[in-house]
């Protein structure tokens, strides 16, 4: 680092304060969505129906907010992101008020436009810094998530009985938080090279971007490690409630399990320049395997605890790892449409992860998940021999 190019300057700064937000509302409707779910679903499987709403909604909406990026640039699609946030809690509180569970789902679903936008912070940090310190910028801007680690779960159990209602507090305060995020994202610059309306038919065609080795365990990466981490984090509000450990206890587990996820982004992007992409997400599957092993021991309140902690920081060493990956696979030109592919795989994972959370947990337990979980848990470890190996033969062929 230079003193002409300060890492945190302050568009990134404002940026890691918009991933706070972003996560804030992420968490938040980790931690209500399920229980909120199950107090007014006609069955208790479809208890998660809430939480895949919105990883679904986040689905359908990378295309859309591709084109959004690729048309209007990266503010304005970020401010239209987080006035859908705004409309969705506050549709969210009125479905909660009056009780109906499929108007809930509506509401979910269309937070996922929010979220699809917001899964895009992290690479527009890479484009507010020199190209040296981009894996470094990733980091810390996933690193932003602790403010949502610390305000997610507490604001869930500070507003739970505020009204008549449970958790209808929370909901208005993030139509709050999302009325501060459009705030805070007007006084963000994000580069004039970045801003061109790039055709999404520019560069090469998608499937020459999708068939190489990189982006294949690129996506890989990010979408398994994505899906086992939502699948257990999920589940875990619900597996709580059925062990009858209180609520608080609940958020606890959540902060800490956030705060794994996002606090290594303090440090994440300099573990990959001193050691290296794939051992560090190599590190993330060893990390979700000990967790799958510590959540099988037991269901006492420091048995969730610990293993959602480290199932936080798995996550995190995969998904910064697969970002950076990502980022070397495609040009400029290319931005839009690759990024909005891998997203597009992210939330295809977690959508069947949050429908298969709920289901599990409620008709066949904790232990069961956990075990189905190790499977994405060892392809993931697999793409990542392979693409070792790939590298290795490509580097001995061609210094022959």
């Amino acid at each position: 680092m230079t003193g002409k190019h300060p890492l945190l300057n302050k568009n990134l700064v404002l940026l890691i304060l918009c991933q706070g937000l972003f996560l804030t509302n992420n968490v938040t409707f980790i931690a209500i969505n399920g229980l909120v779910g199950l107090s007014l679903s006609p069955e208790a499987w479809m208890a998660t129906l809430p939480v895949m709403g919105y990883v679904v909604g986040g689905a359908f909406s990378t295309s859309i907010v591709a084109k959004s990026q690729s048309r209007f640039g990266r503010k304005i699609s970020f401010q239209l992101g987080l006035l859908v946030a705004v409309f969705s809690a506050l549709l969210c509180a009125y479905a909660a008020y009056s009780k109906n569970f499929w108007l809930l789902v509506l509401g979910t679903f269309i937070a996922g436009y929010y979220s699809a936008n917001g899964q895009l912070y992290r690479f527009a940090a890479a484009e507010l810094t020199v190209a040296s310190q981009r894996d470094k910028a990733v980091s810390w801007v996933l690193a932003g998530g602790i403010l949502g680690a610390v305000i997610g779960p507490n604001l869930a159990s500070w507003t739970r009985d505020m009204f008549d209602t449970a958790f209808l507090g929370a909901y208005l305060t993030l139509s709050i938080a999302g009325v501060i995020g459009v705030l805070v994202m007007q006084f963000i610059h994000f580069p004039d090279e970045f801003k061109t309306k790039h055709d999404l038919s520019a560069g090469r065609d998608l499937k020459t971007i999708l068939s190489q080795p990189v982006f294949i365990v690129a996506i890989i990466g990010a979408s398994l490690g994505y899906g086992v981490m939502n699948l257990l984090m999920a589940a875990t509000p619900l597996a709580m409630q059925m062990c009858g450990i209180a609520f608080s206890d609940t958020a606890l587990v959540l902060e800490w399990h956030v705060i794994g996820m996002f606090a290594p982004g303090f440090f994440t992007g300099s573990l990959i320049q001193r050691f290296g992409t794939l051992k560090i997400m190599g590190v993330g599957v060893i990390l979700n395997l000990i967790c799958i092993a510590i959540a099988l021991t037991g269901v006492n309140l420091h048995q969730f605890l610990i293993a959602l902690f480290l199932l936080g920081v798995g996550w995190n060493f995969l998904f910064t790892g697969a970002t950076s990956l990502a980022m070397t696979a495609y040009r400029p030109e290319e931005r839009d449409k690759a990024q909005a592919a891998i997203n597009f795989f992210v939330f295809g994972t977690m959508a069947f992860s949050s429908f298969g959370s709920g289901a599990l947990v409620t008709t066949q337990g904790w232990n069961l998940l956990n075990l189905g979980s190790l499977f994405p848990v060892f392809v993931t470890g697999a793409a990542l021999i392979w693409l070792s190996t790939h590298r290795k033969k490509h580097a001995k062929s061609a210094s022959v």
